[in-house]
Parts: structure tokens; sequence; C-alpha cells
């Protein structure tokens, strides 16, 4: 008992969101040739795409349009074309109201082909130019192929072309991965609260003792699991699917990023989260409409699947007031713009969830090691509650940074996080009593290691608040150029970091800062100039307010010695916010290849970024030559700090052989 009591307050104190991470998969490519006749073959490429990614059809797409799959065949002796490129499987035919042009794509596998004759034996060169794109990003790749022909069982070797992002693979598995054990965490922490841990025994009882069998029981118990997954998944992946379904990737990512970045939404989940934390501290019972739980519970009596199916949704409806901010804390971590993750890490929360009520029903005898319920699990909902307070404050402060409110600068953050864990710490050793709490006559072993535990994470934070980096918290905090007083802030840069920007002002330079003290740039023009004058490559750094991965890479790459040094030294630096919600003048607005006219600073650098480079996902860093195109292959989140450093080196070395 002692142990499970353990295990929930450890989940409670430390669960943390895992940052959701702006991540590219890649198209895999396989090839084979058919015999059509004497001299006659089919070449057959096959695209086979991760899930949530498409590719584009054979086009052709006007200006403003997206990028089609072509391929080029090379010169060669041996053989003939017979025809063009044609595809094999239907493409999704629909009109896009970003390109605003109608578009094709396949999902999951695409099938093109090219007739060749050849007489007698041939190999043939051909390169493969694509785009594929998720909800959330676009990126473009190439392949070139080596395809020998001359009977029937010739075989095709494929020589792979590095294409953008390619490092990036491992790290988005790793990134979903990162949120399914968060989701994993949250539903042992829901299981274990008052909504729902007294209702395992009473609901795997009632399966045992009422279905005549133990087998049947059984079975009715791992439905009742199953149906409780149901009613926590599908319902997230309908309301995905119907976006996806009227308007495609560009509508589900639109609304994605709103929700992340606006700040109607961001005002919206940090009052329910102030709400759901007062609710925990017992200030008040929230609770759905008695007769929505009522109807529900009676239609439960029916016999059959259907009343298992209304007795898990009962389940689901009463434990609301426990579950509600925990699933709304898994969902909103991972709405980055991805189609799939949402899907996954709510899959994975409500099979951790049902998984007891399945377990207890096959092993019946477990249900007498359960502790019993009591003031522990109240101890455990307080617990919560000041984990909501801390976690809300992300959306007020994304909301802020955004916008540029000033309500909540990185000091400021950081004095409310250190107040709600110290409260909270006290909460651990009986300082303080909430309204619900039972009275402790003596404080615990395991309250007191977990106080500890709490109190050095608040004498961690402290140092933050005269400039310490925490990197352990950068991707939650403000960024450090947002806090006041930093000791390292009179430190005078070297000489050599005076040419990284003029004298004078930079446009945006008012409301818009760089990490580390380094100077920069926020408008592509005015640093392209800037470093056309110095002699300077330019380092082009498309980020965002509310991006995690980007303070992570300022906090944990941007801050080694060596990366700053070239940056300071050999760098132009232009940082394009992606978000920023700032109204630039008229005469700085853009109009897109289809006549929108785009007025804040953070819908033109996205439309920038889409347009010059296919992506739509930050961080991403441009090593930009004199003649604006990149000087090596660009470079996604990566917290390898010497793979950074080789990057910002080659593009050094790049740049100077052109010179």
């Amino acid at each position: 008992m002692k142990a499970i009591k353990s295990l929930v307050l450890a989940l409670a104190v430390l669960a943390a969101v895992v940052p959701a991470r702006a991540q590219s998969d890649h198209v895999s490519w396989s090839t084979e040739v058919n015999t059509l006749d004497e001299g006659v073959y089919q070449i057959v490429f096959t695209a086979t795409l991760d899930a949530g990614w498409h590719i584009y059809d054979l086009g052709p797409y006007e200006v403003g349009g997206p990028m089609a799959t072509t391929f080029e065949f090379a010169v060669g002796e041996g053989y003939e074309l017979d025809g063009g490129v044609y595809a094999l499987t239907d493409p999704v035919r629909e009109f896009n109201d970003i390109y605003e042009m109608e578009i094709g794509y396949y999902d999951g596998k695409a099938e093109f082909a090219q007739n060749v004759k050849v007489p007698s034996g041939a190999k043939i060169d051909v390169t493969a130019d694509w785009m594929v794109c998720s909800d959330q990003n676009c990126v473009t790749g190439d392949r070139e192929f080596t395809v020998k022909i001359g009977d029937a069982s010739a075989a095709a070797a494929e020589r792979p072309a590095q294409s953008v992002q390619a490092d990036d693979k491992a790290a988005a598995g790793v990134s979903l991965w990162g949120f399914i054990l968060s989701a994993v965490g949250w539903a042992l922490i829901a299981l274990l609260t008052p909504c729902v841990f007294p209702m395992i025994p009473m609901t795997v009882s009632f399966f045992l003792k009422g279905s005549g069998s133990v087998a049947r029981g059984r079975f009715r118990a791992l439905m009742y699991g199953l149906f409780i997954v149901v009613l926590y998944t599908v319902p997230i992946g309908v309301i995905i699917f119907l976006t996806w379904l009227i308007g495609g990737d560009a509508v589900t990512a639109d609304i994605f990023n709103w929700l992340a970045t606006h700040w109607l939404p961001n005002l919206i989940f940090f009052a329910v989260f102030m709400v759901f934390a007062a609710s925990f501290f017992g200030a008040f019972e929230i609770v759905l409409p008695s007769k929505l739980v009522n109807d529900s519970d009676a239609k439960s009596d029916k016999g059959g699947l259907a009343g298992i199916f209304f007795m898990a949704l009962t389940l689901v409806l009463v434990s609301f007031s426990c579950t509600g901010p925990i699933v709304g804390s898994v969902l909103i971590q991972s709405t980055s713009g991805e189609f799939w993750t949402p899907i996954i890490t709510m899959l994975a929360f409500s099979v951790v969830f049902a998984l007891p009520f399945t377990l207890f029903a096959l092993f019946p005898t477990w249900l007498k090691s359960l502790p019993k319920s009591g003031g522990w699990l109240n101890s455990v909902k307080v617990v919560l509650g000041f984990v909501e307070l801390a976690l809300g404050l992300k959306f007020l402060s994304v909301a802020d940074q955004t916008y540029h409110w000033g309500i909540l600068d990185r000091e400021v953050y950081l004095a409310l996080w250190i107040a709600i864990f110290s409260l909270l710490g006290l909460y651990l050793l009986g300082k303080l009593k909430f309204k619900h709490d039972s009275d402790m006559p003596y404080l615990s072993v395991t309250r007191l290691v977990f106080a500890v535990i709490v109190f050095s994470f608040v004498v961690y934070m402290i140092p933050g608040m005269w400039g310490a980096p925490l990197k352990a918290l950068s991707g939650y905090m403000p960024p450090m150029q947002s806090q006041d007083f930093v000791m390292t802030a009179g430190v005078a840069p070297s000489a050599a970091t005076q040419t990284s920007r003029p004298a004078a002002g930079v446009k945006y330079g008012d409301v818009l800062k760089l990490p580390h003290g380094l100077d920069g740039f926020f408008d592509l023009a005015e640093a392209e100039a800037y470093a056309a004058e110095v002699g300077k490559p330019l380092f082009v750094d498309f980020t965002g307010h509310g991006c995690v991965n980007c303070r992570e890479m300022e906090s944990r790459v941007w801050a080694d010695e060596r990366v700053l040094d070239l940056l300071r030294n050999d760098y132009v630096i232009v940082a394009l916010y992606a978000d920023d919600k700032l109204k630039v003048p008229e005469a700085d607005w853009v109009t897109t290849d289809t006549g929108k006219v785009l007025k804040t600073l953070g819908k033109i650098n996205s439309y920038y970024a889409l347009k010059t480079y296919g992506v739509n996902a930050q961080p991403y860093y441009v090593l930009q030559g004199s003649d604006g195109e990149p000087l090596v292959e660009p470079r996604g989140y990566d917290l390898d700090v010497d793979g950074f450093v080789k990057f910002l080196q080659s593009g050094v070395d790049a740049y100077n052989a052109k010179r």
C-alpha cells in the first residue's frame, strides 16, 4: 500500500509536460522493372510514406503552388523513353485554400512509372525530386536511382542522396515516445485520484459477480476497458479527421497553430487550468450535468454490450472532474500541428487508464492488495492542483510573448514558480491544510522525501532570478532576453562582436531581442544588406515565441562558447519569428502569390519560410550566402553541440570558398 502511495506522489510531483517537437519524416523509395513487350520495359517508382505525411502528384503547378513530384532521366545511350512519366495510383484531388488551386497528393503509398525501349540492355540514371508534407511541416528531397535493364529479372540499385533534415528522423521517434511516456505518467496519476481509484474494485467486482461465470465476467471486463479506450480516443480522432477532411493538412495545421499562438485560446487554457486547480484545492466541485450522468448510468443497467458501453461512459463522465485537466494537458502538449501525435498520445493515455479494470478482472485476488480509499487520495488531488497552477502559466506566457504585453517576464514567471512549489513543499510537510484534508498526526517518510525533492527544485530555480540559465527548464521558461536583471549583463562584448549589427537601432529591435546578448536583426532585407556590407554569411533563425524546442536550442546549444564565438564573429544573425503578432508598417506588407495580404510579422516570416524552404516548423536554421542561397543543408532541432559547431563552420568555409 505504501509503495502505491509513494508512486502516486512521485508521479504527481514530478509529472511534467514533454515539449512538442516539430520534426520531419521522409519518404522511402523502391524501384522495380516490368517487361511489357519485347524490348519495352516499365520502370516503377514506389514511394512509401510515413503515417501523417503525403507527397504531391506529377502536377504541373503554376507559380505559388506546391512542388510537384518530378523524374529526370539522364541522357544516355542504349535506351529511348516511350512517352512521359505517369501515375499508377490515383491521387486525392481537392481545392486547397492555402495555394488557392486544385492539388493532388498521395497518402501511404504512391506509384509512378516510365516506359522505356531497350533493344539490348542499358543502365539508366534517374533523379527524383519531391516535397512531402505533414500537418505541421513540409520537406523537400531528392534521390538518384541507377536502374539496370536487360531482362525481366533485372535489378534496380538505388543510390541515396542527402535530403533536407535527414538527421531529424530519429529525433522524431524520440519526440513521439516522449509524448507517449508523458501520457502514461498522467494516466497513472488519473487512476489514483479520488474520482477514479474507488471505482476500480467496485466495477471489477460488479463484473465478476454479475456475469454468471468467471470467463464471461472477464470478457465483459475486457470489453469495459476497450470501451473506455474508445470513448477517450475516438472523439479526438474524429475532430482531427474532420478538420483535415474539410480543408486538408493546411486547415488542420492552421487550427493547431492558432491554438498554440493566439491570445484567445491561450487565455482560455490558462483560465481553465486555474479553475481546475481551485477545484483540486477544494474551493468547489466541477461536475457534469446530473441529467447526463444519470441517463448514462440508467442505460448501463441494460444487458449485453450496450450496457457495458454505457457503464464505461458513466465512468468517463463521473471521473471528468479529475481526468479533465489531465486529458487537457496530454492533448495540449501534443497538438503542435501533427495529425497522428494527439491520437497516439490519447490512445496511450486511455490504454493505461483502462488497464487496471482489465487486469484486476483477470486476477481478482489482486483487489485485496489495493490500499483503502482515504485522505491520501485527496493529497494526490491537491498536489495535482499545484502542478496545474504551474503548467497553466505557460499559456499566459505564450500569449504574453507573442503579443508583447510584458506581463510575465522571466523573473516574474520564476518568482511564481518558486512560490507555487514552495507552497507545495510546505503542504507535503503538513504546514498547509485544505478543506478536505484529513488530520496528519505525524509526517511520513514518503512525504518527507518528496518535500525534499520539491524544495531542492525550488533551490535550483532561485539562481535563475539573477540570470542563471536553468537549462533543465529552458523549454518552459520565457526567454532569457525577457529578464530585466542578469548578473552578466554588464559584460562588454569583444571588439569582434561590434560588426554583427550596425550601431543604429534595427527594425523591430525595440520589442525583439536575441539570446545570450547577441546582436542581430529581425528583418531579412535589413540583415541581407548589412551582411553584404560587412562581407559575412547570414545566419537565418526561423523561430517562435511559443517554440519550446527553440528555447532548448538556445539554452543547450547556442550557449556553448564555440557556437557563440562563431555566431558573434563570423555571421550576421537574423531571427525570423513565425508567430509574432506585431503589425508591421503598411510599406512592409507582403502580398502572397494568391493575392492575400499579410500584415503581421509572424505571418510574413512564416510565408517566407514555407515558400522558400518548404518548411513550417521551428527551429530551422539556414546559412545563407551573398547570393541568397543556402551555403549548406539547413538544420533543424538537434541538441548535438558538436554537430551544430560543424554546421556553422561548414557555412563559413563554403562562404569563403565562393569569395
